[in-house]
């Protein structure tokens, strides 16, 4: 049974604009697994946080994860996945019931608000990530 820490960032330059997400994975032990990124032509951040969050669970599901953390600094992320906030965003919808369907199949999975100094590895892959959607790479 495997449990992994995720850290997830988005971003969005110009929000909307180029895009790009990133995503830290570590083991029980706090040693780093993986790293994932992408870019997105246009989008907004929440969008970008939401890609990050999808690819993270679906990387997780995959190595057949029971248990996942997921630390982000977006607040707005961590509370509409807590049921705190509502999904109002139209946009964000179907982005959010496909992250709820791979945290049902995954089991058991969290989140944490965390300030932007604790996310900095993922930051760091969201922005290479934004550089890489404005040609910059």
């Amino acid at each position: 049974m495997s449990s992994y820490q995720v850290n997830i960032d988005g971003g969005a330059r110009g929000n909307p604009g180029p895009a790009g997400w990133g995503v830290v994975v570590r083991n029980q032990a706090g040693d780093l697994v993986t790293e994932l990124m992408g870019a997105l032509p246009h989008a907004t951040n929440n969008v970008a946080e939401y890609q990050g969050l999808l690819s993270a669970l679906e990387w997780c599901a995959d190595q057949g994860a029971r248990t996942v953390h997921v630390q982000s600094d977006s607040l707005l992320l961590v509370q509409q996945m807590r049921g705190v906030y509502k999904v109002k965003h139209e946009g964000l919808k179907p982005l959010y019931g496909r992250a709820r369907l791979l945290a049902h199949r995954i089991g058991a999975v969290t989140f944490e608000h965390v300030r932007r100094e604790q996310n900095k590895d993922a930051d760091r892959l969201a922005n290479l990530a934004m550089d890489e959607a404005e040609g910059r790479t």
